[in-house]
């Protein structure tokens, strides 16, 4: 009987022996370290207008009409600002008439000359005098049309600057007008970058935070390779193939720009966030799991972030070598894991 007592507590803890061997082997994730091809960066962007303009007179005046307002649609050539013109029609009269009265001359002195009654002197003098009486006549008239302000492209007012019956000098703002419709989106970059935004190799995209998930094609519009205040080198884009009927995007609308290059170090590797361990200081650490699937520390050098779930590593891993990306920070240095 007692035999049998004793057998049964034997195996009753042999098993409880294997049971506790695995629930303290550690249960982690891991994924494949994988070499960057391409180096994606991330930037805020915003969307600037294609065409704007301040519209101004060229001659000084009172303002009698501003026929629109902020936020108002407008046409090309519609008319967005007048003058009190009455000063220059008066001007316009009068060198009309001194036109006529000057080509009225020389036609009659034509005639004349053709009788011999006058010397072809005084002929090239009433020439010379018609000429000086058309220019000062196309004079008033450019003066007269200058006192009107036409929209030279389709657009909305953004903003006007003076209100009617004011007094205002010539090339002063009086409104400004956008389009309304954009392709241009503008970032700044670092100064890493400047070199390679020009290359045939770079691809540029554009995610609007208004559509998430929607990636916009985009190619390189214009770059600085100056920066006068040190926050960076100003880029713009441009949109392409954009479904205007299905995405209205407009001028000040907040975006991400996507800059992907090709990867400068060819020991570099991606990895998730969640693979990187800092346990204490400014280093930082991954787990390795060798092929007894046992762990090592491997302190690793990180480079840029890779979207907002990843990270390029530049020094420490291989590609190919299996990384833990869960549970990193309850492992032993030597410690056997299960994988999942």
């Amino acid at each position: 009987m007692y035999r049998y007592v004793a057998l049964l507590l034997l195996l009753v803890g042999c098993g409880g022996g294997r049971q506790a061997d695995t629930t303290h082997t550690p249960i982690v994730k891991v994924t494949t370290a994988v070499a960057v091809e391409y180096q994606r960066d991330d930037f805020p962007a915003l969307t600037t207008a294609d065409d704007a303009v301040n519209l101004a007179f060229k001659i000084s005046g009172r303002v009698v009409d501003i026929p629109v307002a902020k936020g108002v649609a407008v046409r090309r050539g519609e008319v967005v600002a007048r003058l009190d013109s009455r000063d220059v029609e008066v001007q316009v009269e009068a060198s009309k008439s001194a036109f006529r009265e000057a080509q009225s001359r020389l036609d009659r002195a034509r005639r004349l000359l053709a009788h011999s009654a006058i010397s072809e002197q005084e002929v090239e003098s009433l020439e010379n005098a018609l000429t000086q009486a058309q220019s000062a006549y196309d004079n008033a008239l450019d003066m007269l049309s200058e006192t009107r302000i036409l929209a030279p492209f389709d657009g909305v007012v953004e903003r006007t600057y003076v209100d009617a019956f004011e007094r205002v000098s010539s090339g002063q703002a009086i409104l400004r007008i956008v389009n309304p419709v954009s392709t241009t989106v503008g970032f700044t970059a670092p100064e890493s970058l400047v070199n390679l935004l020009g290359l045939p190799t770079t691809r540029y995209s554009v995610e609007f935070d208004a559509w998430p998930g929607v990636a916009f094609s985009a190619v390189i519009k214009s770059f600085a390779r100056t920066s006068s205040d040190a926050l960076g080198f100003p880029v713009s884009l441009r949109l392409v193939d954009v479904d205007n009927t299905r995405y209205a995007i407009s001028p000040g609308m907040t975006c991400i720009a996507t800059v992907i290059t090709p990867e400068r170090d060819q020991e570099a590797v991606r990895l998730p966030l969640t693979a990187i361990y800092a346990p204490v200081g400014d280093k930082n650490y991954v787990w390795v799991v060798g092929a007894d699937d046992r762990v090592s520390r491997r302190e690793v050098v990180l480079g840029s972030p890779m979207g907002s779930d990843s990270v390029v590593v530049l020094r420490g891993v291989a590609a190919g070598e299996r990384v833990v990306v869960a549970g990193v920070y309850h492992l032993r240095e030597g410690e056997r894991v299960r994988i999942i």
